[in-house]
């Protein structure tokens, strides 16, 4: 489980790097699946063998479906400009160290194990630099790379803490995160077709 959760670190430190869609959402698809290699471990060491079923949704919906379906809206985009972002990305390097730091902070006024610290750390990190993408990020497929970034840190989250969430519960999550993304993918698919662009800046223009 270290293993995962430093290759995790690693890739969330890269997201705020990179700023090419394509790899942006090849940096998802590396995170998601990592995800799903943690279920597996977290499924092995208490005996959950349901946890097989949210590492094969995790599979399907976020390293091959959502992915898949980004990838297809990029390729529809023709104008190069638009597969590339000009933001500075160092903000977002320091947001995501600062937000790894405030994790180990809050970890020890819990007073958690060595691993639980380590992990518990990460997921804070995940779930806030997420957020930040969010914030930060004009395009909308980058935004929506730091919606997944943000749920797949929650869910790490839940599944540590419960040493394996409910079933019903995880197919519950899987089914708000499809819904919301394929919503989104269908907006920014309109938003690049009548503006000619994916970056959400534009939508000031409809404000009455």
């Amino acid at each position: 489980m270290e293993y995962i959760v430093v290759l995790l670190l690693f890739v969330v430190v890269m997201q705020t790097r990179v700023m090419e869609l394509r790899r942006s959402v090849v940096c998802l698809m590396i995170q998601s699946g990592l995800i799903a290699s943690a279920c597996i471990v977290v499924g092995l060491n208490h005996g959950l063998w349901h946890a097989l079923v949210p590492c094969l949704l995790t599979i399907g919906v976020k390293v091959i479906f959502i992915p898949g379906t980004m990838l297809r809206l990029i390729d529809k985009i023709t104008d190069d400009r638009e597969i590339f972002s000009n933001i500075n990305v160092n903000y977002a390097t320091l947001a995501a160290a600062a937000f790894l730091v405030l994790g180990y902070i809050l970890a020890g006024r819990f007073m958690l194990a060595p691993i639980a610290r380590d992990i518990f750390a990460a997921t804070i990190m995940m779930i806030m630099t997420g957020l930040a993408l969010m914030v930060m990020r004009r395009r909308a497929i980058l935004q929506m790379c730091g919606l997944i970034t943000l749920e797949n840190g929650i869910y790490l989250l839940g599944l540590i803490i419960t040493q394996g969430l409910p079933l019903v519960v995880e197919l519950g999550v899987f089914l708000d995160v499809l819904i919301a993304v394929v919503v989104l993918v269908i907006l920014t698919n309109r938003m690049s077709l009548s503006f000619m662009t994916t970056d959400t800046t534009v939508m000031k223009k409809l404000k009455g």
